[in-house]
């Protein structure tokens, strides 16, 4: 099953910048064992499968689609920019998205 995330998805979720997993997933660098077993529960793979020596059986976590509305691309995608945002631009934001549910 695809988890359809993106590598800034990825990054976020192990806390690494997008570059260092870009050059993680393209094999020009091997992470740390920190990183490795961050990546194994994210993607829910073992070490092997991530490494190459082992032959992944899905478990019961990745044959379901995510439910959670934070799991969509688009509000993975906002919550990333919100994080850059100065705070009171994000006070800002969280008034005007009230005033959008009470429309």
């Amino acid at each position: 099953m695809r988890l359809e995330l993106t590598q800034a998805d990825v990054a976020e979720r192990i806390e690494v910048a997008t570059e260092v997993y870009g050059r993680l997933e393209r094999g020009g660098m091997l992470p740390s064992v920190q990183t490795l077993l961050r990546l194994c529960h994210e993607l829910n793979v073992s070490a092997d499968e991530l490494l190459g020596l082992s032959h992944h059986t899905p478990s019961p976590r990745t044959s379901e689609a995510p439910s959670l509305p934070s799991e969509r691309p688009e509000i993975r995608r906002l919550l990333r920019n919100l994080r850059q945002l100065d705070p009171s631009y994000v006070k800002l934001l969280g008034l005007v998205a009230k005033a959008l549910l009470r429309r």
